[in-house]
């Protein structure tokens, strides 16, 4: 994570930024359906903690996130609500499965409700 804006004054941390930067979590995404709807879920009604920094998004803003890291014509609608159907592997929103809450740790971030 950069130190620091263009301006000089420290940069807040941003969980959204660090996702978009991980190769690895965007290679997750892009080869799993599962990966990225519990990525998706996670972010819901949930902050997450670098430090003592508190970042969080809407459900609007997950389903975006996600969208954007797969990187393959999708909107937030095809995450939005995604925790109500009926697919082996998906979760409710808000919740956060052991694969994420790892991968979130090695980023430096801690989900907490």
């Amino acid at each position: 994570m950069d130190s620091s804006t263009s301006s000089g004054l420290p940069m807040k941390p941003r969980l959204d930024i660090d996702l978009y930067k991980t190769d690895w979590i965007a290679d997750k995404c892009k080869h799993s359906d599962v990966y990225s709807q519990n990525l998706y879920a996670c972010m819901c009604n949930n902050s997450f903690y670098y430090g003592e920094e508190e970042w969080g998004t809407s459900w609007r803003g997950s389903g975006g996130i996600v969208a954007d890291i797969r990187d393959c014509g999708e909107d937030y609608i095809d995450w939005y609500c995604s925790g109500m159907a009926d697919k082996p592997g998906y979760v409710p929103e808000g919740d956060v499965t052991d694969e994420i809450r790892l991968d979130l740790m090695k980023l430096g971030w801690v989900a907490g409700k």
